[in-house]
Formats: C-alpha cells, structure tokens, sequence
C-alpha cells in the first residue's frame, strides 16, 4: 500500500515549496556540513530563485510529498530527464525530521520507478553526501549502487563530497 501522494508543484506553490526547502535544510544540515555551508546552499540550490531557475531553465519537475494518511506535507522531491543518458537525475529526496524512518523516501523510490517506466528511461541516479548515512542506508535498501564518488567545488571554498548512486528501471 503507498505511503505517500506525490502532488506538483506549481507556480502558485513554488514558494511554499522553497520556504519548506528551508527549513528542512536547516533543521538537518548543518550538523553535517555546517551552518556556513547550508546557508550558502540554499541560497544557491533550494530558494525560491534557484528552484524557479531550475524549473525554467533547466526542466526540473517538483513534487510535495504528502502522507496518504491524513494528506500533510512530509517532505519534498525533484530533479529532471536527462536525454542524454536516458536517465532520470533525482536532485532531491527530504523529508521532515519528524517524517524520517517511515518509509517515505522508499515510496518516492517507488514513485521514480513508475516514472521513468512511463517516460521509456533506463535508470535513474542522485549524488548523496558521503557523510549522510541515512541517506545512503535508505537508497542502497531501495536497489541503488555507488557507480562512483565525486568531489565538486560549488564555489565560495564549499566542496560537495558526494556519491552518485544509480538504479536500473527494467
């Protein structure tokens, strides 16, 4: 039985999506990279400009992530087709902390799924802080592998330290 509704975003709940984006980040972030980098972050990646370039520009799809049970919001997700690869790039899984542990995310893993079969795509991958061993226990449990590990400099002297994590859609 589904867990969760994924419900779009649009531009008249964009930002309620970045104000969500927020504090998530903040309540779980800089314990693991920082006040510092967390705020430059968001800035860059989840605020309302930077969500609505990456809609715009870059054909990123968002969904809030609802709970069946009672329709709140308990958490967020995005990312966009990559033709390319032929790949569906998942930029973003978070869930609130008090919505962590109930399987959600393995809902929105199963969501993905039914997606890029709809869409003809042969995988999907995300990047995953080395750090973050929730997050990685939480994808290698729904079928992701480590395919490699990565080190980007995202300005400002903050480096992401991540691994890239794929699933194959059959």
């Amino acid at each position: 039985m589904e867990t969760v509704v994924l419900e779009a975003v649009t531009s008249e709940t964009v930002s309620a999506l970045a104000e969500l984006a927020h504090e998530i980040w903040f309540e779980y972030w800089p314990s693991l990279i920082g006040a510092d980098q967390t705020s430059y972050m968001v800035d860059r990646f989840q605020s309302l400009p930077a969500i609505e370039r990456d809609m715009r520009d870059h054909a990123y799809e968002y969904w809030f992530v609802r709970a069946v049970d009672d329709g709140r919001i308990v958490g967020y997700t995005g990312g966009h087709v990559e033709p390319e690869t032929n790949r569906f790039f998942i930029s973003k899984i978070y869930l609130l902390a008090s919505e962590r542990g109930k399987h959600f995310a393995s809902a929105v893993v199963s969501f993905y799924e039914r997606l890029c079969r709809e869409r003809g795509l042969s995988a999907m991958y995300l990047t995953v802080n080395k750090g973050n061993d929730l997050g990685v226990r939480a994808y290698r449990s729904n079928g992701f592998s480590v395919i490699d590990a990565v080190e980007t400099d995202i300005g400002q002297g903050f480096i992401m330290d991540d691994y890239i994590m794929e699933k194959r859609v059959k």
